[in-house]
């Protein structure tokens, strides 16, 4: 019987519990959604790196007409680059045919933390469904939640909900209590938006206004970002970190 893990935090899971397995990062707010929506829009591949200097560094020397910097500290584009971590950033007219050089405060983090998996994907509302299509017949499977500044994040544990409940859907797999919990929230929001008359989308975009995540994004102005990540399989493409070059790419 397949396994299906969810940790909360990067940090309630040892580096070694997850080499040479599938791990799936969850920053749902936002990086997982702005690389998603980045490669869907033709970037090249989008590199992650935790500091601010490691992308300066990378960069420093290189043709900038195919390059772009990415990211973001406190929600807010980073002094210097070319653009922040909104998903409505990074159309076509602005990535198509780009390299993207990413930092955030807790997506690119998380990926890190995942460095020993035998894979790392990336997973967000907006490419649901792709996840556990690309997925469905592996046997063990870790989803990874970012947190926001160390701290638990809902908006993370309802799009780990929404895949183990997906996965569920699909197979006989064995959950672990993280995984049992999130489902269990995931299908309070299934309840929630039948009651109301919403769609699954209008839901979640809805309760993303009350997490943590999305109480800072609100707060710096971005409250039309929990619409665009709410929008469940609107970016069907799953990033995957490519391990010769250290890329997300499709």
């Amino acid at each position: 019987m397949p396994k299906l893990s969810v940790h909360y935090l990067p940090q309630f899971v040892a580096e070694h519990e997850l080499a040479d397995a599938v791990v799936v990062v969850i920053d749902q707010l936002r990086a997982s959604s702005t690389v998603c929506h980045a490669l869907a829009a033709g970037a090249v591949e989008v590199r992650p790196l935790v500091e601010v200097d490691a992308v300066l560094r990378e960069v420093d020397g290189q043709e900038r007409s195919q390059v772009l910097l990415g990211g973001e500290r406190g929600g807010k584009r980073i002094e210097g680059f070319d653009l922040g971590n909104s998903p409505a950033e990074y159309t076509a007219d602005v990535v198509f045919g780009k390299r993207i050089y990413f930092t955030t405060t807790n997506g690119t983090r998380a990926i890190n933390h995942a460095r020993l998996a035998s894979r790392v994907l990336m997973a967000a509302a907006c490419n649901l469904s792709a996840v556990v299509d690309e997925l469905a017949d592996e046997n063990v499977v870790h989803l990874l939640c970012a947190g926001t500044g160390g701290h638990v994040s809902r908006d993370d544990l309802l799009v780990a909900g929404a895949l183990a409940h997906e996965f569920s859907a699909r197979g006989d797999w064995r959950l672990n209590e993280g995984a049992q919990a999130t489902r269990g929230e995931w299908q309070e929001l299934l309840n929630a938006a039948a009651a109301f008359g919403r769609s699954t989308s209008e839901q979640l975009a809805l309760e993303l206004q009350n997490t943590p995540g999305g109480k800072n994004l609100m707060a710096i102005g971005h409250d039309d970002d929990l619409v665009i990540c709410g929008d469940i399989d609107s970016r069907p493409v799953v990033p995957e970190l490519d391990r010769s070059s250290g890329c997300l790419v499709l």
